[in-house]
Parts: structure tokens; sequence; C-alpha cells
């Protein structure tokens, strides 16, 4: 099989930038959200990004625009039925994604992969809610996906070696790199990462030193280039509540337990940069 046709279902973030990269390698693709205004909003975002590269003389204007061309949004889930490919990046919920992979298994043609871009959630649960859990995998982006090499490629309890072959092979196209991890909650990225952001919270609930500081120490002391406070704001601090609470319910273990500032501030609507106040404030 050749992977041809691609749908990226949500047109957030994530999703517009997976999309991006896509039509970037030559893949066709529809960018699918629940309705028109958030494609759009999502295609804004992916012009304005290759409007950047023009600027900086990356690309022409001519070039951006055939990119544009292979773009195209979606606000039927049916428009599934004519791709080789599914990638998922709705809202990190099991319920929300395992109601999704449902549909898409009854309406994407048989030969086609669903892949989640999960970044906590077990794709064999995810993969469960299909009949072809064969064909379902987990393609894990980071953020922001224009910039960020890395793909995590994660199989599920059922997921064929030739699915997995296409999904690594088709990730060197779209120019990210694949990295093979086991369907554990977080996988890798996300748990190292998110406990040390939890410990960074539990260090200013406890007093141990200012906000600032502590992003400080990490950047000058162990060469982050952001420091940990400041990248929970940029992922979204409900997103990190609910990557550490995976992470807690999968394992069990107290030391993934989130911290009670976390979840103070999430439950305030202090999400971050999305909503203008997390640990730090944003005009």
């Amino acid at each position: 099989m050749e992977i041809k046709k691609v749908m990226v279902i949500g047109a957030g973030q994530m999703g517009a930038g997976i999309a991006q990269v896509c039509a970037q390698a030559g893949y066709d693709c529809l960018l699918h959200d629940l309705n028109e205004d958030y494609c759009l909003r999502g295609l804004g975002v992916i012009r304005k990004n290759l409007a950047r590269q023009v600027d900086k003389g990356k690309m022409t204007q001519d070039q951006m625009e055939v990119i544009l061309a292979y773009i195209q949004p979606s606000t039927d889930l049916h428009n599934a039925s004519g791709v080789d490919l599914v990638i998922e990046a709705a809202v990190e919920n099991m319920e929300v994604k395992t109601k999704i992979f449902r549909e898409l298994d009854k309406i994407a043609p048989d030969h086609a992969i669903l892949a989640s871009n999960t970044s906590s959630l077990p794709i064999t649960e995810i993969a469960a809610a299909t009949s072809r859990p064969e064909k379902v995998i987990g393609m894990h982006f980071m953020n922001p996906v224009p910039v960020m090499k890395l793909v995590e490629i994660i199989r599920g309890l059922a997921t064929d070696d030739e699915v997995y072959e296409l999904i690594e092979g088709m990730t060197k196209t779209i120019g990210k790199v694949p990295v093979e991890v086991n369907d554990y909650p977080g996988f890798v990225s996300n748990r190292i990462l998110m406990p040390m952001i939890n410990e960074a919270i539990y260090t200013l609930y406890e007093g141990v030193a200012t906000k600032e500081a502590i992003d400080e120490v990490m950047k000058l002391g162990m060469n982050h280039p952001m420091g940990p406070l400041t990248l929970a704001d940029f992922i979204g601090l409900d997103t990190c509540l609910y990557i550490m609470e995976t992470l807690y319910d999968g394992f069990g273990d107290s030391k993934y337990r989130p911290c009670p500032l976390l979840r103070k501030y999430v439950k305030a609507g202090w999400l971050g940069r999305k909503s203008g106040r997390g640990f730090y404030e944003y005009s």
C-alpha cells in the first residue's frame, strides 16, 4: 500500500502543524474539524507559518501557494472514505478519541491506517474501539510540529509490522525522525517531561524559589531552552494536568500525583498562554 491522501482530525495547533508538514511533503491533505471556522483558523495558522518562511527567503511565494493547494478543509467525517491515512489530533480525552475511531472504522476504506497523535493515552485501548486494531498506531508529534523533528511511533498490541513500516517511512518522508516506543502511559517523552514539570510546580508550591528563579536554574544550569514553568504555560496547564492524571491512573504510583497548585490553576481557568494567564501573564 502507498499513502497518498491523508486526513488530519483537529485543526488546532497540533493538527494544523501536522497538515502543514504533510502538505509540504506533497501529500493531499484534508484538515478536518467540527465547523468551518475552526478549519479556517487552522488554515490561517498554516498560511502564517509558511509566510514566515517566505519572509526568511526559505521558500518562494509560488512554493507557498503550491503547499496550500494540497490542503482542503473538511467538516464532514465521511470525507475519510477516500483517504489512506487518518491522523487524529483531537482533544486528549479517551472518550472523545474512541468515539472518533469508532466512526472512522465505519467510514475509512479497509486499507486505511488510523493513527492517533495522543501524547499519553494507550494505543491498544483506542484500537479496541475499532474492528481493525492491526491498522491502528500512535504518531505522537512534538509541538511546534513544523519545527520539532521527533515523532514517537507507538504500536498497539495488535499493530501489524507492515503498518509500522509504512508509518515509519511516511514519517521520514515528511522530514521527521521516527522513534519506536512501547505502549505505556506517557510513552517516553511525557513520562519523563511531565513529572519534571510537576516537580517544578511543587518547588514553587512549597516556596523553594520564585517561578523566575526555577526557570532560570533549569535554563542556565541544565541548558534547557525554556524553563519548566514557561514550558507548562506553552503546553497548557490543563493538558499537563490531564497527562499527569493519566500517568497516575496508569501506574498507580504516588510519584505521578499532580501538584495541588496545578489543579488549582486549572480550576481557576489559568491554563497558560492560550488563556492569557498561567504561571505567567500574557497580553
